[in-house]
Protein backbone atom coordinates (compact mmCIF):
# COMPACT_ATOMS: atom_id res chain seq x y z
CA UNK A 1 0.00 0.00 0.00
CA UNK A 2 1.48 3.34 -1.09
CA UNK A 3 0.94 5.96 1.61
CA UNK A 4 2.22 9.37 2.65
CA UNK A 5 3.07 12.80 1.30
CA UNK A 6 6.60 13.95 0.47
CA UNK A 7 7.90 17.33 -0.71
CA UNK A 8 10.84 17.48 -3.14
CA UNK A 9 12.32 19.52 -5.95
CA UNK A 10 12.93 18.55 -9.55
CA UNK A 11 16.61 19.20 -10.30
CA UNK A 12 18.06 20.88 -13.41
CA UNK A 13 18.34 17.48 -15.15
CA UNK A 14 14.65 16.65 -14.62
CA UNK A 15 15.28 14.20 -11.79
CA UNK A 16 13.30 13.82 -8.60
CA UNK A 17 13.94 11.73 -5.50
CA UNK A 18 11.59 8.77 -4.99
CA UNK A 19 10.94 8.30 -1.26
CA UNK A 20 12.41 5.06 0.10
CA UNK A 21 9.04 4.07 1.62
CA UNK A 22 7.39 4.27 -1.78
CA UNK A 23 10.30 2.71 -3.66
CA UNK A 24 10.05 -0.39 -1.45
CA UNK A 25 6.44 -0.89 -2.55
CA UNK A 26 7.00 0.07 -6.19
CA UNK A 27 9.93 -2.26 -6.74
CA UNK A 28 13.19 -1.67 -8.56
CA UNK A 29 11.56 -0.90 -11.92
CA UNK A 30 8.26 0.94 -12.11
CA UNK A 31 6.16 2.79 -14.68
CA UNK A 32 5.58 6.53 -14.99
CA UNK A 33 2.48 7.63 -16.91
CA UNK A 34 0.09 10.54 -17.34
CA UNK A 35 -2.78 10.49 -14.90
CA UNK A 36 -6.27 11.74 -15.70
CA UNK A 37 -5.48 14.46 -13.14
CA UNK A 38 -2.66 16.89 -13.98
CA UNK A 39 0.04 14.72 -12.42
CA UNK A 40 2.31 11.77 -13.14
CA UNK A 41 1.15 8.38 -11.87
CA UNK A 42 3.76 5.88 -10.68
CA UNK A 43 2.81 2.21 -10.86
CA UNK A 44 4.60 -0.91 -9.73
CA UNK A 45 5.01 -3.31 -12.65
CA UNK A 46 2.24 -5.49 -11.18
CA UNK A 47 -0.24 -2.63 -10.80
CA UNK A 48 0.66 -1.30 -14.26
CA UNK A 49 -0.16 -4.69 -15.78
CA UNK A 50 -3.54 -4.65 -14.03
CA UNK A 51 -4.20 -1.09 -15.25
CA UNK A 52 -3.21 -2.01 -18.82
CA UNK A 53 -5.47 -5.09 -18.72
CA UNK A 54 -8.44 -2.92 -17.78
CA UNK A 55 -7.63 -0.35 -20.48
CA UNK A 56 -7.15 -2.93 -23.18
CA UNK A 57 -10.41 -4.66 -22.26
CA UNK A 58 -12.38 -1.53 -23.17
CA UNK A 59 -13.87 -1.37 -26.67
CA UNK A 60 -11.27 0.00 -29.12
CA UNK A 61 -13.57 2.62 -30.61
CA UNK A 62 -14.39 4.06 -27.18
CA UNK A 63 -10.97 3.82 -25.55
CA UNK A 64 -8.47 4.60 -28.31
CA UNK A 65 -8.02 8.23 -27.25
CA UNK A 66 -7.50 7.15 -23.64
CA UNK A 67 -4.95 4.52 -24.68
CA UNK A 68 -3.06 7.05 -26.79
CA UNK A 69 -3.13 9.55 -23.96
CA UNK A 70 -1.78 7.08 -21.39
CA UNK A 71 0.61 4.93 -23.42
CA UNK A 72 2.22 7.55 -25.67
CA UNK A 73 4.41 9.02 -22.93
CA UNK A 74 4.49 6.17 -20.39
CA UNK A 75 7.91 4.78 -19.59
CA UNK A 76 9.64 2.26 -17.38
CA UNK A 77 11.95 3.85 -14.85
CA UNK A 78 14.55 2.79 -12.33
CA UNK A 79 15.89 5.01 -9.57
CA UNK A 80 19.61 5.79 -9.70
CA UNK A 81 22.01 5.00 -6.85
CA UNK A 82 20.89 8.16 -5.02
CA UNK A 83 17.19 7.29 -5.30
CA UNK A 84 16.36 9.74 -8.11
CA UNK A 85 14.36 9.04 -11.23
CA UNK A 86 14.52 10.99 -14.48
CA UNK A 87 11.16 12.44 -15.51
CA UNK A 88 10.82 12.76 -19.29
CA UNK A 89 10.20 16.20 -20.74
CA UNK A 90 6.70 15.29 -22.03
CA UNK A 91 5.65 14.04 -18.57
CA UNK A 92 7.13 17.10 -16.82
CA UNK A 93 5.33 19.40 -19.25
CA UNK A 94 2.02 17.59 -18.85
CA UNK A 95 2.10 17.83 -15.05
CA UNK A 96 3.70 21.28 -14.94
CA UNK A 97 6.68 20.01 -12.95
CA UNK A 98 9.34 22.69 -12.85
CA UNK A 99 10.70 22.88 -9.31
CA UNK A 100 8.64 22.09 -6.20
CA UNK A 101 6.71 18.81 -6.32
CA UNK A 102 4.58 16.76 -3.97
CA UNK A 103 4.79 12.98 -4.20
CA UNK A 104 1.87 11.17 -2.63
CA UNK A 105 0.94 7.59 -2.00
CA UNK A 106 -2.52 6.97 -3.46
CA UNK A 107 -3.08 3.38 -2.35
CA UNK A 108 -2.34 1.25 -5.41
CA UNK A 109 -0.07 3.84 -7.08
CA UNK A 110 1.83 7.03 -6.28
CA UNK A 111 1.51 10.45 -7.88
CA UNK A 112 3.90 13.31 -8.59
CA UNK A 113 2.21 16.71 -8.56
CA UNK A 114 3.30 20.29 -9.09
CA UNK A 115 3.16 21.46 -5.45
CA UNK A 116 1.03 24.51 -6.20
CA UNK A 117 -1.47 22.52 -8.29
CA UNK A 118 -1.72 19.83 -5.63
CA UNK A 119 -2.35 22.31 -2.82
CA UNK A 120 -4.98 24.10 -4.91
CA UNK A 121 -6.65 20.78 -5.82
CA UNK A 122 -6.78 19.69 -2.17
CA UNK A 123 -8.26 23.04 -1.08
CA UNK A 124 -11.09 22.52 -3.59
CA UNK A 125 -12.01 19.10 -2.19
CA UNK A 126 -14.95 18.89 0.16
CA UNK A 127 -14.89 16.40 3.02
CA UNK A 128 -18.69 16.41 2.97
CA UNK A 129 -18.66 15.43 -0.70
CA UNK A 130 -16.18 12.64 -0.01
CA UNK A 131 -18.34 11.36 2.86
CA UNK A 132 -21.37 11.43 0.58
CA UNK A 133 -19.52 9.37 -2.04
CA UNK A 134 -18.38 6.85 0.58
CA UNK A 135 -21.90 6.50 1.93
CA UNK A 136 -23.20 5.99 -1.62
CA UNK A 137 -20.89 2.97 -1.90
CA UNK A 138 -21.77 1.51 1.49
CA UNK A 139 -18.90 2.72 3.68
Amino acid sequence: MLLGQFDYNVDAKGRVFVPAKLKEELGETFVLAKSMDPCIAIYSKEMWEQYVAKLTSLPEIKARAIRRFVFSTALEATADSQGRVVLSQPLREYAGLEKEVVIIGAGDHAEIWNAEKYNSYMEEQSVDSMIETLMEYGF
